[in-house]
């Protein structure tokens, strides 16, 4: 994971997303909120209520108060490589979360210490190659019986390849296909691994979008989410 690339844009990072997603017609919360509102109707429908909850590759905690807005009980550890944008993320939400660094490839965590571990358009940052790995150990730390969710850019939508090629801290960026992530996960050990689109219409069609619920297999939304759940014990 590149920590320096992202130190480098933390000070500026809500400015620069705003900017490379003003031809969307949403601001950088309304692309943080429905990830979290998403979940919560996922697990909802499960009868599954979290009681500890990691946000992997938080940045400066943009998903925060939409966690505490859903999962008010919940505590939340974000989880990053970059210092930064970290301490940003401390300014900005103090007390609503706790914020911790880590190397890139090893989580300082207990086995089974979370019930659900989330990714905001994170692994499209980390080479390919580390991907296996860091599964593994997302693996380890989730509980039996936990939920993992990975929200990604969509590589066959060609406005979010646009806006991914344009965008200044995705310089490095390696999009990654759907079902690619899903059999990364299934070879990593999870287990009812799921996918669905998202992000069909844009911000002056948002009356809609009730409708894209019928889209969920349609590979074309702008973003896409990977769910999957950890075997019980025994």
């Amino acid at each position: 994971m590149q920590k320096a690339e992202f130190d480098k844009f933390a000070d500026e990072y809500y400015d620069l997303h705003q900017k490379n997603i003003r031809h969307s017609g949403e601001s950088p919360e309304f692309f943080a909120e429905y990830k979290i509102r998403d979940i919560y109707e996922l697990l909802i429908n499960q009868a599954l209520n979290p009681r500890r909850i990691l946000d992997f590759g938080a940045g400066i905690g943009t998903s925060v108060p939409h966690f505490r807005r859903f999962f008010p009980e919940a505590s939340l550890t974000c989880l990053d490589v970059s210092e930064k944008s970290l301490e940003v993320g401390r300014s900005r939400f103090p007390d609503l979360a706790d914020f911790q660094s880590f190397d890139g490839m090893h989580i300082p965590i207990p086995d089974n210490a979370f019930d659900l571990i989330f990714a905001a358009c994170v692994f499209h940052h980390i080479p390919s190659s580390e991907h296996f790995g860091l599964l593994r150990e997302w693996l380890r730390i989730l509980k039996p019986g936990g939920t993992a969710v990975i929200f990604e850019h969509n590589p066959m939508n060609p406005l979010t390849v646009h806006a991914v090629n344009t965008c200044p801290f995705d310089e490095n960026a390696e999009l990654i296909r759907g079902p690619s992530l899903r059999k990364e996960m299934q070879k990593a050990g999870f287990q009812n691994v799921g996918l669905r689109y998202r992000l069909f219409l844009p911000g002056a069609l948002r009356a809609l979008r009730p409708l894209e619920r019928w889209l969920y297999g349609c590979p074309l939304g702008a973003q896409y989410f990977v769910h999957a759940t950890k075997q019980q014990a025994g």
